[in-house]
């Protein structure tokens, strides 16, 4: 982290901590409690079962770890605390790369559990990974759609992009956490900001600052209810009004299509996400292997994947045929393809495009 970002994450914990009105001491003691944050009992069981079977691949493991945030906290905070500069992990299965399949059992046995069928104990918890889960997903289309990179990131930070609820309701009780409520999210996050002087975006993103995850992932958790968010905050915005929007709260439409027009999608985009979400059929798994292309060349990919000649995708990124014919070439040699064809469905198999 740049020494500007840490003077200003620096200045931004002491803004949350006044607004605590102790000095910082309650916003300590809260940061500690959801850093516990406990993770599903049958999150935890299930992922026991993929490392012992010995046959899981890093992919299926981290499917199991997005699907609780207690775990994935675990995790992404083991692989950034480790050697070598905090932030330097994305996602969650570069962590399990890092850490290994049986690092990862060890360090997650330590993690808490709580079980559904508790009851009222465990319904904040519950309601918590719910929303994230959901949104995770939401995001991931809609970053399929605008032709965002980084999913594994982006991943992360929409799980936990409303991790400064669970903070606020250490410090100012129930009211302010994962609740059901009439309000929309822009509403609430401005009655946050008007009752109590911080909101739930920033407490979540100071936290995930000091868990030493990427200065990226925090600045999308600071940034999602924004009205000049973009990239991955704009994806988690709009991903967090879908879900609401299938939950039956109300949304308004303009803060929908505001969001989808920071990320150059039209009104069209908003509809078929809003029709299709939630989704039933089986969520396409993103790659553990880093993409080896660049943002130029994805652009070219995808124009071949959408049944393009050279000449259309030149016009449309404004580039020369030769350039886009050069970008391919190396497409080809970088993933090892023989043809176009071949190119795009290694490209969709792997989540790169």
């Amino acid at each position: 982290m740049s020494q500007l970002a840490t003077r200003k994450s620096t200045s931004t914990a002491r803004a949350v901590g006044r607004s605590a009105g102790t000095g910082g001491k309650r916003l300590s003691d809260a940061f500690e409690i959801v850093s516990r944050l406990p993770a599903h009992a049958e999150a935890r069981r299930r992922l026991v079962h993929e490392v012992e079977g010995g046959s899981a691949s890093t992919s299926e493991l981290a499917d199991v770890i997005e699907s609780d945030a207690g775990l994935a906290i675990a995790v992404m905070r083991a692989a950034n605390n480790g050697k070598g500069p905090p932030g330097r992990v994305a996602g969650v299965s570069e962590a399990v790369a890092s850490l290994s399949p049986q690092g990862v059992e060890k360090l997650t046995g330590r993690v808490p559990t709580y079980d559904q069928l508790d009851g009222a104990s465990s319904a904040t918890y519950e309601r918590f990974r719910r929303h994230g889960v959901a949104v995770r997903h939401a995001a991931d289309r809609v970053a399929e759609a605008a032709r965002l990179g980084q999913r594994d990131e982006l991943a992360v930070a929409a799980l936990l992009h409303d991790v400064g609820r669970l903070v606020l309701v250490e410090l100012y009780g129930d009211e302010y956490g994962p609740t059901a409520t009439t309000e929309t999210p822009e509403e609430r996050i401005r009655r946050e900001r008007r009752e109590i002087g911080i909101d739930h975006a920033l407490a979540g993103a100071v936290l995930v600052r000091r868990w030493g995850l990427r200065g990226s992932i925090a600045t999308a958790i600071e940034r999602h209810h924004s009205a000049e968010a973009e990239g991955h905050a704009a994806a988690i915005g709009l991903a967090d009004a879908i879900v609401h929007h299938a939950a039956g709260d109300r949304i308004a439409p303009d803060s929908l299509l505001s969001a989808a027009e920071r990320l150059d999608l039209g009104p069209e985009h908003v509809r078929a996400l809003l029709y299709e979400f939630p989704h039933t059929g089986e969520t396409r798994r993103r790659s553990s292997e880093p993409c080896p292309l660049s943002e130029r060349e994805l652009d070219a990919l995808r124009g071949l994947a959408e049944g393009k000649v050279y000449k259309q995708i030149a016009q449309e990124l404004s580039l020369s045929v030769s350039t886009i014919r050069t970008h391919l070439h190396n497409v080809y040699r970088k993933i090892g393809a023989v043809d176009r064809a071949q190119a795009v469905l290694l490209a969709r198999d792997r989540g790169w495009i």
